[in-house]
C-alpha cells in the first residue's frame, strides 16, 4: 500500500517562501513520477508540477520561475520549493504518485 506524507505548508507572506516536503513509502520511489496539486477554495484541484524518474519537470504556467520540485530518491521524498508567493497560491497542496494521494497541506498567503 502506497502511502504519502506531506509536511512543510503553513503561513507566509506575499514574496515569501515555503518548502514542502513528501514523503513516499510502499512503493519504488525512484521508478515514480511524483507530482503536486493544489486545491483553492470553490475550486478544482489543478497541477502545479511533477517530475519524472529522469529528473524532467513540467510546470503550470501559473508558477513557473517561482516553484521549483525536486526529488531525493535516497530518501523517497519530493519536495516543492515555493518562492515570491502570491495570495493566489493559497490553496491545499496535495502529493501525488500515480493514484495515492497525500493527506494535504495547506498553504496561506498574507498580503
Amino acid at each position: 500500500q502506497v502511502q504519502l506524507v506531506e509536511s512543510g505548508g503553513g503561513l507566509a507572506q506575499v514574496g515569501g517562501s515555503l518548502r514542502l516536503s513528501c514523503t513516499i513509502s510502499g512503493a519504488t520511489f525512484s521508478d515514480k513520477a511524483p507530482g503536486w496539486y493544489r486545491q483553492a477554495p470553490g475550486k478544482q484541484r489543478e497541477l502545479v508540477a511533477i517530475i519524472n524518474r529522469e529528473y524532467r519537470t513540467v510546470y503550470a504556467d501559473s508558477v513557473k520561475g517561482r516553484f521549483t520540485i525536486s526529488r531525493d530518491n535516497a530518501k523517497n521524498t519530493v519536495y516543492l520549493q515555493m518562492n515570491s508567493l502570491k495570495p493566489e497560491d493559497t490553496a491545499v497542496y496535495y502529493c501525488n504518485v500515480d493514484f495515492s494521494w497525500g493527506q494535504g497541506t495547506q498553504v496561506t498567503v498574507s498580503p
